[in-house]
């Protein structure tokens, strides 16, 4: 078993080939120990995290005195460790930087292992692992004996550290990537609320000023599409990408029977608003019944994007949603959602602007499916 993208030593000759094992026979699976309730708090030192904000917020705090404590106490991982998930979403993983925090219990798990495999060379190759036998019916639970159990094909170490510098290169490269894509939407965000505000006003063509805005209510100027029928290019929830991130659909041509939409139609998921799923439509199709189709009657079909697409539209549906793990909005509270409507010229500018930055978004986020394709090959030619 040889991965068909090999390196080459520095001498030109081949490396040795890969060994078979597990991952048992290079370590043993260490884990936190678990921090209860009574003792973290909002006021503490040391940022603690559970499984599900791996790598994001801290869930809570706890005493500098406890946090030495446990690490005194109770194995903690070095420097450069792969901590893994073991429950939930199982195999995520983040890197341990040495940061001053606290990462809790056996839902948190990592390998202790010997010399002879590098942290770098294991956090790729569990990018690619998949693991067997998983235990639980709702939530699935990765095990020691599962992970101790796993094959794993070992180089030696100086292939170990040429495959890592690589893809950890193109790793920096993503990161890079997905911090322009949330810089140019943190942009679009400041641009939407000035505008939406009028901190900033358009002029005419003329030099001339706009008129006033006029107060409306969403239902005045578009309405839902109730058409039903058989029509391509189907989308459900599922297709819809979060954050405003457009469609995503595998089979455009075929056909189903749901709700009707047309070319400049908005697109919005009623399940779970807080996603923000929403996309103008640039064809004719159907939708599912849990996609709502805003059809615009007295406003400029891209600036009605402009608005459903929007974080203060989203705060507006989810401040009537109902239902608590699957929350829906209200349709009838939706259109009474009150605006300020400009002119249609200025409509068609302040959309064109909109616009604009969302080209240079769409192309930010299209670079980064490049990369990560990319690396994604890359895993698959350099793995056994």
């Amino acid at each position: 078993m040889k991965p068909k993208l090999r390196f080459k030593a520095e001498d030109g000759s081949d490396f040795p080939d890969w060994e078979k094992m597990t991952l048992g026979d290079i370590g043993s699976v260490a884990m936190c120990k678990r921090v209860f309730k009574e003792q973290t708090s909002s006021a503490g030192d040391v940022p603690f995290f559970k499984i599900g904000t791996f790598g994001s917020e801290p869930d809570a705090y706890i005493s500098r005195e406890l946090f030495e404590a446990l690490k005194k106490n109770h194995p903690y991982p070095k420097n450069g460790t792969v901590l893994l998930s073991a429950s939930g979403t199982v195999g995520r993983q983040v890197v341990y930087q040495g940061e001053d925090a606290y990462y809790q219990d056996s839902n948190i798990v990592w390998l202790e292992h010997d010399d002879s495999v590098t942290d770098s060379f294991l956090e790729q190759f569990y990018s690619v692992v998949h693991w067997q036998g998983l235990e639980g019916s709702t939530i699935k639970r990765l095990y020691n004996k599962t992970i101790l159990s796993t094959t794993f094909y070992r180089p030696s170490l100086p292939e170990q550290h040429k495959i890592a510098d690589l893809l950890s290169t193109v790793d920096c490269v993503i990161a890079e990537q997905q911090s322009e894509v949330a810089a140019w939407v943190q942009r679009k965000k400041g641009v939407m609320q000035k505008l939406f505000s009028q901190e900033v006003r358009f002029k005419a063509d003329d030099g001339s000023d706009f008129p006033d805005w006029k107060k409306k209510k969403l239902g005045e100027i578009c309405e839902y599409g109730r058409q039903r029928g058989i029509g391509a290019h189907y989308v459900g929830t599922e297709n819809m990408l979060k954050n405003f991130g457009g469609i995503s659909i595998n089979d455009p041509e075929a056909k189903a029977s749901g709700s009707l939409y047309f070319e400049g139609d908005t697109l919005m998921s009623n399940i779970r608003p807080y996603l923000k799923k929403a996309w103008k439509a640039n064809c004719n199709g159907a939708c599912s019944s849990d996609v709502l189709v805003f059809h615009p009657t007295n406003v400029e079909s891209d600036y009605l994007h402009c608005i459903i697409a929007s974080d203060s539209f989203v705060t507006y549906v989810m401040s009537a949603a109902k239902g608590s793990k699957m929350p829906r909005g209200d349709k009838a509270h939706m259109m009474q959602m009150p605006l300020i409507l400009p002119s249609v010229p200025e409509q068609r500018k302040i959309a064109d602007c909109l616009s604009s930055i969302d080209d240079v978004i769409v192309k930010a986020r299209t670079e980064l499916a490049e990369w990560q394709e990319l690396k994604k090959g890359l895993l698959q030619q350099m793995f056994v």
